[in-house]
């Protein structure tokens, strides 16, 4: 069995490899970091066997000896005919330094505090791999957001892929704000259904509870104010990077006004481009 997509991806620490991961996961593919390079091909054999079609690794380049080298990983696979997609970030000298001293983690290849030994250590071990490289990055100037935007263009298989994933949770405070809330509004300035005892057995989905949200005269002016905020600042959030948004909404109970307010921003959302929406009702039991 073959993948339907197999990237490695190599080149300089500091260089962006392990965001480069983090965005391939996002998008779907199985990924494994820093694998010893002798494990590559079994690694990958298994991984076939387990029917895995996205497939994304990162070799330890600095493992030698027992542990082999990427580079006859590489070799193995080419001789096995798995083809793959080798991804190569590389950056400036100055680039790196600047990241390492911003993180204050140690290169691994540094010794007695020699960061630029290092970097010109890695350069040389990597050129054979950067030379058979299908694709050379150089992220000197990319922020995550960019790198981001750079894998989904080339790794993207569907439309869907390079969407926002948004979910929209509709909540009671009695029970406690959502753990993954990026986004939480409150609308318990809305006049409360569970007041009303026809109302109290229904949630804001029945339309009985809906017709009496949207008769209220604070719905239509909170509702198109929420969606323009959030017209505006979702694309800004994809810009970012961020592949997921929480957005909470918030009553007493969780039942009525939540709900029909998650509802109608729910079908908004769906509404928007390169936004996938999924919808939570926290209290309310499936039947």
């Amino acid at each position: 069995m073959s993948f339907a997509r197999f990237v490695v991806v190599a080149g300089l620490s500091g260089a962006g490899k392990s965001q480069a991961m983090k965005c391939l996961e996002d998008l779907g593919f199985y990924c494994l970091d820093n694998l010893p390079p002798v494990l590559a091909l079994e690694f990958v054999t298994l991984a076939q066997k387990a029917g895995i079609e996205r497939l994304a690794l990162s070799l330890d380049v600095r493992t030698q000896g027992p542990f082999a080298t990427a580079l006859g990983a590489l070799a193995d696979l080419t001789e096995r005919g798995i083809p793959f997609d080798l991804l190569f970030l590389d950056a400036s000298d100055e680039a790196i330094v600047r990241r390492y001293s911003e993180t204050r983690r140690r290169h691994p290849l540094e010794r007695d505090g020699k960061l630029g030994d290092a970097i010109t250590l890695e350069r040389r071990e990597l050129a054979p791999i950067r030379a058979r490289a299908d694709r050379v990055w150089n992220t000197s100037a990319f922020s995550p957001s960019v790198l981001k935007a750079r894998i989904v263009a080339a790794y993207a298989t569907s439309a869907g892929e390079h969407a926002l994933a948004v979910h929209v949770v509709a909540f009671g405070y009695k029970f406690g704000l959502p753990l993954d809330a990026d986004l939480v509004f409150d609308v318990r300035f809305l006049s409360n259904p569970n007041y009303v005892d026809a109302l109290r057995p229904l949630t804001g989905i029945d339309r009985p509870v809906a017709e009496f949200m949207g008769e209220l005269p604070q719905t239509g002016p909170f509702l198109e104010r929420l969606f323009a905020l959030l017209d505006y600042v979702l694309p800004h959030y994809a810009r970012e990077g961020k592949s997921r948004l929480t957005i909470g909404i918030g009553c007493t109970g969780g039942r009525h006004r939540s709900v029909y307010v998650a509802e109608a921003l729910a079908a908004h959302l769906r509404a928007l481009p390169e936004v996938a929406v999924t919808v939570e009702h926290r209290e309310v039991m499936p039947v």
